[in-house]
């Protein structure tokens, strides 16, 4: 069984791409072995417990929504105690199409989590971002309570952040001694 299980939802295939590129990342790092990519629309639910850590990529549609996939299964991922898990989130947004909910499905996503047990790693930092308001904000508004991404308006940045938070979260999670020098 694979150490880290990714899970995503994607109507548009940008956060499947996205969940792709994570993988290539932690293989690079960690083996080919060591990560398996999940569509959470093709799978149960209860599968996110066969791993102790857990990457989950969410999109927010519209004006704060969640995208279909993660909307279908929410009922249910309410219920799964997730204690000794390590979970970190990455969220698909548009903060110019929609400043006032920007990332407000990776929010939820994380308060959820963390109301059943997880500990959230990959907080990211809100420099770079213009936005309004975001249900994705850590309690002190300093961060995102993971990574923030906009493939609207900032798909030139995206390499790079991906690359440095992949790095960040192996650390946080334990599996990496310490991150490479950027």
């Amino acid at each position: 069984m694979s150490k880290i299980g990714l899970f995503y939802g994607s109507s548009t295939s940008n956060t499947e791409y996205i969940a792709d590129e994570i993988r290539d990342l932690i293989e690079s790092h960690l083996g080919s072995s060591s990560i398996e990519v999940i569509n959470i629309g093709n799978s149960d639910i209860n599968a996110l417990l066969d791993y102790d850590y857990l990457i989950l990529g969410i999109p927010t549609w519209d004006i704060g929504e969640l995208q279909v996939d993660w909307d279908i299964k929410w009922d249910a991922l309410e219920s799964l105690n997730l204690h000794g898990h390590k979970v970190a989130i990455f969220g698909l947004s548009d903060q110019y199409g929609y400043p006032t909910t920007f990332q407000d499905a990776m929010g939820m996503l994380a308060e959820t989590v963390l109301a059943n047990g997880a500990e959230l790693c990959g907080f990211w930092k809100v420099e770079g971002y213009e936005f309004e308001d975001s249900l994705g904000l850590s309690l002190d508004g300093t961060a995102f309570m993971g990574l923030a991404l906009d493939e609207d308006n900032q798909h030139e940045l995206t390499p790079q952040r991906l690359q440095v938070w992949t790095n960040q979260v192996l650390v946080e999670f334990g599996l990496l001694e310490k991150a490479p020098a950027q």
